[in-house]
């Protein structure tokens, strides 16, 4: 079976989580996290054990690494270090992912409307953003703090589909975790999940997702897996439907 595929992109609206999808700051996160271990005499956590715990906000973050070092230190007396901590090393060392300024390019040439749904605090966010130069490509971002619910509730994709008219099921959600993962399940949205990112737990080889890519711009090529998916279940690899000279064979 041949269908033709129109070049135009299938989802008016891509939102994009932060850390682990768009921007590496685990070094920047494990340091101030360090920072905050020290104040108060406790050891250092390797940053390969600060990745298993990026993704759930801030405060989840700061209570993991407590209870893994055998602290019972009120939580509330922690967080204002740790944030001060976070702020001071936010821009030491974050690096856009490969390929992420020209998806990202791409898509806005394509039209489509961009947002971030993420648990960061918001206050973080927008420096972030501007020190990358992407303070204006996004047309609305979500932190941690924005709205009642974050991330894995679907509550914070629902509201900006609705923010921009745009029916849940017809925006696309891209991640790299168990919680992206989670509340693109919950909110009804579609998802794309990266493997270079902090996936935390997730089986990226058991998803059900439109597409797990090793590079942001094989999102570029979505339209062949929408034309694909009208065919049979949308796959779960982007590799298993590549488009080929714009048609895809089924």
């Amino acid at each position: 079976m041949e269908v033709s595929i129109v070049l135009s992109y299938p989802y008016p609206l891509v939102v994009f989580d932060l850390d682990g999808t768009l921007v590496d700051s685990a070094a920047d996160i494990a340091e101030a996290l360090t920072r905050t271990l020290q104040d108060w005499q406790l050891p250092r956590v390797p940053e390969a054990t600060v990745l298993t715990w990026i993704g759930d906000g801030v405060r989840r973050l700061v209570e993991q690494a407590f209870t893994a070092a055998g602290s019972d230190i009120d939580l509330d007396e922690v967080m204002p270090g740790f944030m001060r901590h976070y702020e001071a090393c936010l821009l030491r060392s974050p690096r856009l992912f490969d390929g992420v300024a020209e998806t990202l390019a791409a898509l806005r040439k394509r039209s489509v409307t961009l947002a971030i749904c993420t648990n960061k605090p918001s206050a973080l966010v927008a420096p972030l953003l501007q020190h990358f130069g992407l303070q204006d490509v996004f047309a609305l971002v979500l932190g941690g703090d924005s709205l009642p619910e974050r991330k894995p509730s679907g509550a914070p994709l629902r509201h900006i589909a609705a923010q921009f008219g745009v029916a849940v099921e017809a925006a696309l959600m891209v991640g790299d975790s168990i919680t992206d993962y989670r509340a693109a399940v919950d909110a009804g949205m579609p998802v794309a999940l990266v493997r270079y990112g902090y996936p935390r737990g997730l089986d990226l080889d058991n998803v059900e997702a439109v597409a797990v890519v090793d590079d942001l711009r094989e999102l570029l090529a979505l339209y062949g897996l929408r034309a694909c998916a009208d065919q049979r279940s949308a796959p779960t690899r982007f590799n298993e439907c590549r488009p080929t000279v714009g048609t895809c064979r089924g």
